[in-house]
């Protein structure tokens, strides 16, 4: 973790451990099974320079990956099939979306990407760039 990340700790990401946030409050999140979504982040890493935003990964099951946007993001743009919205138009009642700490042990939920003040959100367009 780096010095910037310590100083940057969005209200909505818990402080040890994980807890569950409601999407569409303070993040709309896409959700990518994690075969095909650990490829997707990687590029948006790579063409951000390491600095994409917050998208976080479970360790077991699927292995989802959450991509995290700004609130109210989701509903303005049209996204492939084969991906999950949650805080857009067509969410049907609320969603959790598990949150971990920065550090410490957050098993089974970790950060891929931390969101930074650069990069507090995943770019929407980049990541429809890049599905």
């Amino acid at each position: 973790m780096t010095m910037t990340n310590a100083i940057h700790r969005p209200d909505w990401i818990p402080a040890v451990g994980h807890q569950l946030r409601v999407a569409g409050v303070h993040f709309d999140a896409l959700r990518i099974e994690g075969v095909r979504g650990e490829p997707v982040a990687a590029r948006i890493i790579e063409a951000a320079d390491g600095d994409a935003g917050p998208i976080v990964c479970e360790a077991v099951g699927f292995r989802w990956m959450y991509f995290l946007l700004t609130p109210g993001e989701m509903r303005r743009h049209n996204w492939p099939l084969g991906v999950q919205q949650f805080g857009g138009r067509r969410t049907r009642g609320v969603t959790y979306i598990g949150i971990p700490a920065l550090d410490g042990n957050t098993w089974p939920l970790r950060w891929y990407s931390e969101p930074t003040p650069t990069a507090p959100y995943v770019d929407a367009e980049a990541l429809l760039a890049v599905l």
